[in-house]
């Protein structure tokens, strides 16, 4: 892949998506190519194969999702599982039948069971039960990985796949539906500050543990899959970095200021009880994450109020 490749970048609006377009552009490459959902409807067959017809890109990194936290996975399991499934065997099959020269697929940690032994490593997939609480979308990722594993395979295409640790920074979804947890929190420290709440409750009991990544750590990563890895198994990218739900809620309170009393609401679900990844085979390649937790969430509060959100009550 070099400066001139065509490259397609699906979703590129999303979180993951537009650190790949940033960091591309920034580094001098010449012919992204994107699609907005208006354009292209990734759900649709048809438009897929004609738009892999006329484009012909060389090179596909499928960031496209249909994505959200514990609450919209709970209560929408068959629309994240079918939705997804669609998305990615239009591009991944797509992409095989026009001759694209590599693809890369990314999943996420919710693809591992909900029991793994910790750190995960890549070998832990389908090794057991997965969590409850996305298990339509898990599904679904599992679904992509396993085809481009056996694409790899049987057709000797250089389709990879990674499975990304909790990403969070600019172009987060920070609605109730989509949003993950660190945005989630953001925008409600940020709007219990703004209206002068007294109190903040989270979901669970703060002592479910995750890893996070900054997302443009995760773009540099996965830029390295792209030009170092072409192994059918899927690969980790993670920080190395975990934190208990708790002490996220104090690090972001404190990032956006908010004096009130936070409380922890045990009726509803944590999720998982841990995640963190063994990146070792990803570390070995050269990936070194840069942003400390501390700056990415600096950062994402930053990007939060650059948008349309009111300052004051």
């Amino acid at each position: 892949m070099n400066k001139s490749s065509k490259i397609y970048i699906a979703g590129h609006t999303g979180l993951i998506g537009s650190a790949l377009v940033r960091k591309y552009q920034k580094e001098g490459y010449i012919n992204i190519l994107t699609r907005t959902h208006q354009e292209l409807d990734l759900t649709d067959h048809k438009k897929v194969t004609n738009f892999f017809h006329k484009q012909t890109p060389e090179y596909v990194i499928l960031a496209a999702a249909k994505v959200g936290g514990i609450q919209a996975n709970s209560a929408h399991p068959a629309q994240f599982l079918t939705e997804n499934i669609l998305i990615q065997n239009n591009v991944i099959l797509s992409a095989l039948k026009y001759g694209v020269k590599k693809l890369l697929f990314i999943s996420c940690g919710c693809a591992y069971p909900t029991n793994a032994k910790q750190p995960i490593t890549e070998e832990y997939l389908l090794s057991g039960k997965l969590e409850q609480t996305n298990e339509g979308f898990a599904i679904a990722k599992i679904a992509g990985m396993k085809l481009c594993e056996t694409i790899n395979l049987e057709y000797k295409k250089d389709f990879i796949s990674s499975i990304a640790a909790n990403t969070y920074g600019e172009q987060d979804h920070f609605d109730e539906k989509r949003s993950h947890v660190i945005s989630a929190l953001i925008k409600k420290f940020h709007h219990a500050k703004i209206e002068k709440l007294q109190n903040v409750a989270i979901w669970g009991t703060g002592t479910a543990r995750r890893e996070f990544i900054y997302v443009d750590d995760l773009a540099d990563g996965l830029h390295i899959l792209m030009q170092e890895y072409s192994d059918p198994n899927t690969i980790n990218v993670g920080s190395g970095q975990e934190f208990t739900i708790k002490q996220l809620s104090e690090m972001i309170q404190n990032v956006v200021g908010y004096e009130g009393e936070v409380t922890f609401d045990l009726s509803k679900p944590d999720g998982m009880n841990r995640r963190i990844f063994d990146s070792s085979k990803i570390n070995n390649l050269g990936f070194k994450p840069q942003v400390s937790f501390e700056e990415g969430i600096k950062r994402t509060y930053e990007y939060y109020l650059s948008m349309k959100v009111p300052q004051t009550p």
